[in-house]
């Protein structure tokens, strides 16, 4: 097969993955059912989906016209948030053209400009080979990340939430990210003092004291309307911060400023629980992080996520080490907390409702069984935090998802037996 002819049949199966396939009704009957909700679990129970929406949870629902599931048992929970992502606008992550997620307009801290306006999501792509490699694994939604880098700045713009379900209107609420600590001191004049300084200046300019004219001026015009939207707490601001004393500069600038933010990292959390508790901060952790990575996580702990949750913290997860293309591991995250102990039920709802609470979509993605909700569900042929366990049945408004991606298609034409054409070339039956 030609370059073309193979470059056409790789988009194709993209596009065919990611079409849902058609709405009906449903009744999964016998499911251990982990409503990540006041409910609880309930074993040994049935829901019933009409029009995409949850219509009914209980014991021997009647199907009516709805095609039944026999679960058997098997666990049965919302569809899972991926974490922080680059799914959609990242493709190669060594091929510069097809990674949009960074802004980056000068060379060094002098030549600096701050632009929040940024926003990645305008990029996002449905077709991406990622969306159904993460998908058939049970990921549901995701936040697209608004990445800082060399030439950029400690605003890394805005990201937004997205579902997974293929749609070219998949995008929700926006986020803006800020890199703070060791991480954004590059982004800073190289030091981290200078951060509070650049933020109060923001500030400043966001809230109309500094003259747009003014030769020290950072942000452009829709820059500062940007930024005031934040300032006046309309939508969730992610720091992603990890050393305990940057984390309590950041609690306490916040507050004064009447920000509502998000912690993103704080591996040093757990040295400072209470106050974040006390600020009603979320924080979202990676579960793996127990090295000293770099002198802002001399402190990371594999029970960070335990002693957060223990304090009265909403604790989220996420990956923090390439979470587009291992999107899948979010599980693990989440199954490491609950085994350095962070109560079962707590994890999984760090996958499900506690993001969509902090980010706003509550309702807007299914991450909570109950009736009226979305019926964003998967079948897990085991506990969904084991990574032992596989999905087996996916349904995205109420339409099941097709358990294809390029891996799959991949891993079945190799594993095919021998044809006896060559390895380039489709087998006869298909």
């Amino acid at each position: 097969m030609n370059r073309p002819l193979r470059v056409l049949a790789w988009l194709t199966a993209g596009l065919l993955a990611a079409l849902p396939a058609t709405a009906q009704d449903w009744l999964i009957r016998n499911a251990t059912v982990h409503t990540a909700d006041r409910a609880g679990t309930l074993p040994g129970t049935d829901v019933l989906i009409r029009n995409g929406r949850i219509a009914a949870i209980g014991r021997d629902l009647p199907a009516g016209q709805a095609q039944v599931i026999d679960a058997g048992g098997r666990p049965l929970t919302p569809a899972l948030f991926g974490g922080i992502t680059d799914i959609g606008v990242e493709e190669v992550s060594g091929e510069s053209s097809t990674v949009d997620a960074a802004l980056a307009l000068g060379a060094n801290a002098a030549d600096m400009r701050v632009r929040p306006e940024f926003d990645v999501s305008l990029a996002y792509n449905p077709d991406s080979v990622l969306v159904p490699v993460a998908r058939i694994e049970g990921i549901g939604w995701t936040l697209l990340s608004a990445g800082s880098r060399p030439g950029g700045s400690l605003i890394g713009g805005q990201g937004g939430v997205v579902r997974l379900d293929g749609s070219l209107d998949a995008t929700g609420p926006r986020a803006l990210f800020i890199t703070l600590g060791g991480d954004g001191a590059n982004l800073s004049g190289s030091s981290r003092a200078a951060q509070w300084m650049l933020l109060d200046q923001l500030r400043d300019e966001a809230r109309g004291k500094i003259a747009q004219e003014s030769q020290f001026a950072l942000l452009t015009p829709a820059g500062r309307a940007t930024l005031s939207r934040y300032f006046n707490g309309q939508g969730r601001v992610m720091v992603r911060v990890q050393r305990a004393s940057d984390i309590l500069r950041t609690l306490r600038w916040a507050q004064s400023n009447g920000l509502s933010i998000a912690l993103v990292g704080a591996s040093e959390g757990w040295k400072v629980a209470p106050q974040i508790a006390a600020a009603k901060v979320p924080v979202f952790v990676d579960a793996l992080a127990n090295l000293p990575a770099d002198f802002d996580e001399l402190g990371a702990t594999l029970d960070n996520a335990a002693r957060l949750h223990a304090a009265g913290v909403q604790v989220a997860f996420y990956l923090s080490d390439d979470a587009s293309h291992n999107a899948r591991k979010i599980r693990q995250v989440a199954g490491n907390a609950v085994a350095h102990g962070l109560p079962w039920e707590a994890a999984l709802a760090g996958l499900t409702r506690i993001p969509a609470e902090v980010l706003g979509v509550d309702g807007q993605v299914g991450a909570r069984i109950a009736p009226g909700q979305r019926a964003d569900l998967v079948l897990w042929s085991g506990d969904p935090l084991d990574v032992a366990s596989v999905a087996e049945r996916v349904w995205l408004d109420g339409k099941p998802v097709p358990m294809r991606s390029r891996q799959t298609e991949l891993r079945d034409r190799y594993l095919h037996p021998d044809t006896g054409l060559p390895r380039a070339y489709p087998s006869p039956a298909h």
